[in-house]
Order: C-alpha cells, then structure tokens, then sequence
C-alpha cells in the first residue's frame, strides 16, 4: 500500500498543500450540489433550495444541521399559500430530501432527514400529464418536413428518433453517428441518460432508414463517426451538434407546419406520445420504464393512459 500511495521528491504534486486543505473542508451540502449532471436538474434543484434557505434564513452550508421537520412543515405550508403547483410543490420537496439524505451519508447533519414524514401534495389523474398526440397527428408531423432538402432529410431524421424512440431532447442532441451500434445482429442506439446513465435501444426500422437517408446525404461522418449525428446547417461550423433548445425548434416549427394545435406539445409530448403509443399496443410498462430512462415506474404511469381511452368509454355501449 505504501509503495502505490508514496510520491517521490521529483513527483509533480497535483494539488497544493493549500488547495487540499479547502477541498477537505467543502461542505458537504457544496459536494452534492456539485454531482448533479443534468444541468436543468441543478437548475432547477438550486432555485428550490435558495427558494427554502430564504425562507428558513439560513446563511450557510453549514447551519443545515440546525433544520428540523417543523421547518419544512412550514415551508410546505407557505408553497401551498403561494399557490404553487402540486408537481412543483413536489419537486422542491424532492429536492430538500436528496440533500439531506447525501449529508446524512456524509456525517454532516444528524437525527434523521427533517423531509422524511413530511406529506406530498397529490398529483389529480390530469395534473402533470404531458400532452400525447393522436396517431394521425405523429403521422403528419413525421411526414412534415421536406423530404428533397438535407435540412429535411435530417429534421425527418429527428422527428423519427423521438417519436419512435421517447428520447428526451438532452438525449437526441447528444447522439453521435458513432452511437448506432450493433448489439445481437440488430442495430441499436446508445443514449446517454439522466445522471450518466446509459442505455441501449433497437432503433426502430422507420427511424434507420431516415437517419441512413440523411447521413448519405450529409456525408459529415465519412472520416470519423464520432461526431454529432444532427448537424446544425447554418452558421460557421463549429463541430458542435443540433443543441436541445435547436431540437425543441425543429419539433415546434414542423408541429406549427402540420398544422397540430396542441397546447405545451414540445420535445416531452413526442416522448409521451412513444410511451402512451406503445402502451396502448400492449408494451409491458416495466420495460417501457427502462426504455424511457425512467428511476421509478410510478413516472411511466402517467404516460398509462388505457383506462382514459375515449373508444372504451361506457358512452359507446349505451343503445337504444
């Protein structure tokens, strides 16, 4: 252990005697902070812990110690009087709960974390659903961009991947051509989720044939397939890909252009129109789960939505 763990006198010291003395007394609340990947997640997560520090008063990293469940009570008590949404409610106090339970982990606060006992607001059947689209609306929306063009070749490209996959839009602009890869003798994408984690999808016929139609067209991967696999075409090339907020355009000017009126569709509606479509053909919801990324199955149910189906509704067995 000595001779692996030793540095020699001509050794390069990586860290100053300075700089390990700081980093050995980051709190560990600054430690957590710093894991979170998704940047809108830690967005997100820091607006909910300014949003509880303003509230409770505390200055510090430190002084989390202090907290107690009469504390978050209270805070849950003035979201709710500020009229937040249910969801959002929920979010926040998912948020506080992660914290304490990493500084429980790491020894900087003890007793118990103070959001465990504390009530969620319900989410009602209707909140929080993504609106999905009909069958015949994902089909104008896949057939919306034109097919003669490379910048419609590629956006036909994108629109198959989300539709067919339930990829997020982080996760579509992240895709390399490098990503399709062969898994069994059958083609696969590898996308890059949540919190680093990876998965592995078939990639649907539909969709291969249009990325194959867009990259002979393109020809951008000849030399090296580790690169973006939706280019933007516009601009100076930089070797950056189509970013998430270029992903989110190309879905709602080609929705706009197939004249689809859907209030909040967006990149997740796509995602929820692939898992509700897939449900509804009888896709095990456990494997729809991993297919989505998901961390828990109770997110994929609110894309279950076969017990609100219009056709099966008690209305259509009334005769008379």
């Amino acid at each position: 252990m000595q001779e692996v763990t030793k540095v020699g006198p001509h050794d390069p010291r990586r860290l100053t005697a300075v700089e390990f003395q700081n980093l050995a007394r980051v709190p560990a609340a600054v430690e957590w902070f710093a894991n979170l990947d998704n940047p809108r997640t830690r967005r997100a997560y820091q607006n909910d812990l300014e949003d509880f520090c303003s509230f409770v008063g505390l200055a510090s990293a430190d002084e989390f110690r202090v907290v107690t469940r009469s504390h978050v009570l209270a805070w849950r008590a003035d979201l709710e009087k500020r009229g937040l949404a249910r969801a959002t409610i929920r979010r926040k106090l998912a948020a506080l709960t992660s914290l304490f339970d990493h500084l429980l982990e790491n020894n900087a606060v003890a007793g118990g974390n103070p959001v465990h006992g504390v009530k969620r607001p319900k989410i009602e059947s209707n909140e929080g659903k993504t609106p999905a689209l009909g069958d015949h609306q994902a089909k104008d929306l896949l057939e919306a961009p034109d097919e003669t063009t490379l910048k419609g070749l590629r956006d036909r490209a994108i629109l198959a991947v989300l539709l067919y996959h339930g990829l997020r839009r982080e996760e579509a602009a992240l895709l390399q051509v490098s990503d399709i890869q062969e898994r069994r003798g059958i083609q696969h994408l590898k996308i890059y989720g949540k919190g680093g984690k990876i998965r592995y999808l078939p990639l649907h016929p539909v969709a291969a044939g249009r990325i194959h139609l867009y990259l002979e067209r393109s020809g951008h991967h000849a030399d090296d397939k580790k690169v973006p696999m939706f280019r933007p075409l516009r601009g100076r090339s930089t070797g950056a890909g189509v970013s998430a907020n270029g992903i989110y355009t190309v879905v709602e000017a080609y929705a706009k252009k197939a004249g689809i009126q859907v209030a909040g569709l967006g990149v997740h509606g796509l995602r929820a129109t692939a898992a509700t479509n897939a449900l509804e053909h009888e896709a095990d919801i456990a494997k729809v789960q991993a297919w989505l990324g998901h961390a828990n199955i109770s997110t994929t149910k609110i894309y279950d939505r076969r017990q609100n189906r219009p056709e099966d509704s008690p209305t259509y067995k009334v005769k008379y």
